[in-house]
């Protein structure tokens, strides 16, 4: 039963119970009494070891670059692992091989974040700004496709980043065992490795347009430390150039003098960008509505100019649009809408009211919890989803169609007797993704509470049927925008008087998967109104008239209209001091 000194045999000490070494022995038990499946198994576990953290090492932050050649090269990171790790001590080796997969399979989540930033909001992951916005996405999600299916997907995820941290740290760890092994044809392996690295750099060695010899990971790692240090710059930049406005010192008799009397409506119509427009699978539909309703809208007595601004956001976080458009700051990040949002720099909203001569109020049936910004905006009262009286379903996210929002705003407030003329925010949210299903326009006056909507919404088409076909979300997005804008000046030919003004514009640019790859984010701006006044104001702009833009209309940044407005409706310059 023991062996020399007394010790267990190793068939005795995997027979104990709670014995540490006993799973260790029966393992060896099962390699000796299977050795050709023991082989086959340790060989497959060392090549998919090796093909994961190959795969880690040359994984792209593009969707368009997963490409089988992408991950046909050789990263030098492999070539310096392969150098150093097999001559650490055990204890060391291990421990550095560990950190290293838990490394690379923090590297790959932010290339995987990447990708998702550059096809939903045409932009890069940013370490420090963008995690809470996962919970926007989140709650989009959630609204979308439900709370089961939410849930189901926030668990699953979290689960594979725990396990690709789990895999690719002991990938790692066998990687190096294994080079340790075999030192001897490690070291020839790795001297012809680094060999053909080299070499290919100097002769610029290409595979499909790609280099062979790569360091995607150390040019990751580098890129993400750049964006760290841009945007801790930036905050401190930004902080001094919003103290900095044209319209900061202007006293209150000097701004919009032009506009007194009128009421004004902001409209923000969502994603409706330049595609909409000239995308030639979206643009016959919208083009005709734009067409219909510009023609409708004359002869009801409006006339319209229209011109194309660059949003400072794309595809989604329309906050970051909406305040660029109302600060004239260039607002395309979190911090910057956070900085603007909680400063004395002025609003267009709030220049209306400094003034004292207009009743502001904002409609908002997107705001779903508290908004403080609306003290930013200057708007006295802002009516949220659950306060204009809404009782059918919600659109995906949208809480309800843009028709009865503009209704509710005509009864709660635009309607009623004003002891001044009103100065009007509103959001309209129908045109949000996935575009499933698409409320269609009823009779304005059997709206009531909103039920009527409710066999629209059951007979529309559900998200998951497009949210993967391009095609579909292209002709689905037509249709909302179409929606939206017949909404919008439907509600302006039966409510508008002789001294409405109306300007609404999209707020970003739909997401790739419906404006393509590389589109720009230009999106559609008009001023509408009955008094020939108002239009002269900005005949100076070249902008197009009626409602759809030429092509080579004017483009101007989103940041610079609050000046150009506030100049062209006899607003006096007179800057605020920086500090």
């Amino acid at each position: 039963m023991a062996g020399d000194g007394g010790a267990p045999t190793p068939a005795a000490a995997a027979a104990v119970p709670g014995s540490r070494r006993g799973p260790v022995v029966r393992w060896r038990e099962v390699r000796r009494a299977h050795p050709a499946a023991s082989r086959v198994l340790r060989v497959t576990t060392t090549v998919l070891a090796a093909v994961l953290v190959l795969v880690a090492l040359l994984m792209p932050n593009q969707v368009h670059a997963l490409q089988a050649d992408r991950f046909l090269r050789l990263p030098a990171e492999a070539v310096v692992g392969a150098v150093v790790l097999p001559w650490l001590p055990r204890r060391w080796r291990t421990a550095l091989a560990a950190l290293a997969g838990t490394a690379l399979a923090s590297t790959t989540v932010l290339n995987l974040l990447d990708m998702g930033f550059n096809e939903y909001l045409g932009r890069a992951f940013d370490p420090i700004l963008d995690w809470e916005l996962l919970d926007d996405a989140q709650s989009y999600l959630k609204d979308s496709f439900g709370g089961t299916v939410t849930l189901a997907l926030t668990v699953g995820l979290v689960v594979l980043v725990v396990l690709l941290h789990v895999v690719l740290a002991l990938a790692m760890v066998r990687l190096a065992g294994l080079l340790a092994g075999h030192r001897r044809a490690a070291l020839r392996g790795t001297l012809v490795a680094a060999t053909v690295w080299i070499t290919c750099t100097a002769l610029s060695v290409q595979v499909s347009g790609v280099p062979f010899a790569a360091q995607r990971t150390t040019d990751a790692l580098k890129i993400e430390a750049r964006r760290v240090r841009t945007t801790l710059h930036d905050e401190a930049a930004f902080q001094k150039e919003a103290k900095s406005d044209a319209f900061g010192a202007t006293p209150a008799a000097q701004l919009v003098p032009d506009l007194r009397g009128k009421d004004v409506i902001f409209t923000f119509i969502e994603s409706y960008g330049r595609s909409a427009i000239e995308d030639p699978v979206i643009a016959p539909g919208v083009d005709s509505t734009l067409d219909t309703s510009t023609a409708a809208l004359a002869a009801a007595g409006f006339h319209a100019k229209s011109g194309w601004l660059t949003s400072a956001t794309y595809g989604g976080n329309s906050w970051l649009g909406h305040s660029t458009f109302m600060s004239g700051l260039w607002i395309d990040n979190q911090n910057r809408y956070r900085t603007v949002t909680s400063s004395d720099h002025l609003s267009l909203t709030k220049a209306f009211q400094k003034t004292g001569d207009w009743n502001t109020v904002g409609i908002m049936p997107g705001v779903q919890k508290g908004w403080p910004e609306a003290k930013y905006y200057g708007l006295d009262k802002v009516y949220n989803a659950f306060q204009m009286g809404y009782q059918g379903p919600k659109f995906s996210w949208s809480t309800m169609p843009d028709q009865y929002a503009l209704e509710a705003f005509q009864r709660l407030e635009h309607g009623k007797k004003q002891d001044k003329p009103l100065m009007s925010e509103i959001i309209l949210t129908s045109s949000h993704q996935p575009w499933a299903p698409v409320p269609k326009m009823v009779d304005w006056d059997t709206l009531g509470d909103g039920s009527e909507f409710g066999s629209i919404a059951d007979a529309g088409v559900k998200p998951s049927a497009i949210v993967t076909d391009s095609t579909r979300s292209k002709q689905e997005y037509g249709k909302s925008v179409s929606y939206s804008v017949t909404a919008l000046t439907q509600f302006l030919e039966r409510y508008g008087d002789d001294d409405t003004v109306l300007v609404f514009l999209g707020d970003h640019q739909p997401i790739a998967r419906v404006s393509g790859e590389n589109a720009n984010r230009d999106v559609p701006v008009a001023i509408v109104a009955k008094d020939p006044k108002v239009l002269d104001a900005v005949s100076s702009w070249n902008w197009t008239d009626g409602l759809k833009p030429a092509h080579n209309a004017p483009v101007w940044k989103m940041s610079s209209f609050r000046d150009r407005f506030l100049t062209a409706f006899g607003s006096t310059p007179h800057p605020s001091r920086t500090k």
